[in-house]
């Protein structure tokens, strides 16, 4: 969905946060894109999260549903908001799926601060739909192999065909909060796994062009860009919705 006239409008970020801020959105987290290009250094893609004040509405346990914001200081991106997830245990942020909350785009143009906090306060009425989603996983209890088809599945989703790690290296449990076999637990182990990265392993040796390229030991990478991640979070809440789905069928 996408909102506005024709009009180009500059609204620096900053404006946009004091406009969210004084509706009742408080900035808790932002992330910036690195950019090799000269000069574009202070204008790349930049996400910002924001927590509403209603924590009765947003907030399960650990976690808190807030209003993700995600654009770029030179205009040349719409401003885009989703909803999404935050865990206070292990600092970690999702996207939810367009299926639970469509995000909204609102271009630069017209009165643009006051459409983005009509937009926020619209996409965190949903919350209580993630909340619901997140009680649901947490009473699925899935089984061994069912754990591995889930955490199979989310490294295709990252790596294709071509994964460096296997499915039980996302399934190690990193805190004792994820220590249980609910599909929320699972979840959240396989989605940190995948975009936390950091999963030792050795490419084998290999020959190019007569060349021998000895093995040597590696890391799984982060999913440091914003578009990146906000896409692969997308997928792998969706993933998740859909294991919900054939436990609840």
């Amino acid at each position: 969905m996408t909102l506005g006239a024709d009009a180009i409008t500059f609204v620096p970020t900053l404006s946009v946060i004091d406009g969210l801020r004084e509706a009742g959105f408080a900035p808790v987290a932002v992330s910036q894109s690195l950019s090799r290009i000269a000069g574009k250094e202070l204008f790349t893609k930049h996400s910002i999260r924001f927590r509403s004040q209603n924590e009765s509405l947003t907030q399960i346990g650990d976690t808190a549903v807030e209003a993700i914001l995600i654009n770029s200081h030179d205009g040349s991106s719409t401003y885009r908001i989703s909803l999404g997830a935050f865990r206070l245990a292990c600092l970690n942020g999702m996207t939810v799926s367009e299926g639970l909350a469509e995000s909204v785009t609102v271009r630069h143009s017209g009165n643009v601060i006051d459409r983005i906090v009509t937009e926020t306060t619209k996409l965190i009425e949903l919350a209580p739909v993630v909340v619901d989603a997140i009680k649901t996983w947490k009473q699925i209890e899935l089984t061994a192999p069912e754990q591995n088809a889930l955490a199979t599945c989310a490294l295709a989703l990252r790596f294709e065909d071509n994964a460096p790690i296997t499915a039980d290296k996302l399934l190690q449990t990193r805190r004792s909060a994820d220590n249980g076999n609910d599909l929320w637990s699972v979840f959240n182990k396989v989605q940190e796994g995948i975009v936390r990265g950091g999963f030792k392993y050795v490419t084998p040796a290999t020959e190019e062009n007569g060349n021998y390229i000895p093995s040597r030991r590696s890391r799984t990478r982060e999913v440091k860009g914003i578009d990146q991640n906000s896409r692969l979070n997308r997928e792998l809440w969706t993933l998740a919705e859909k294991m919900a789905e054939l436990k609840t069928t």
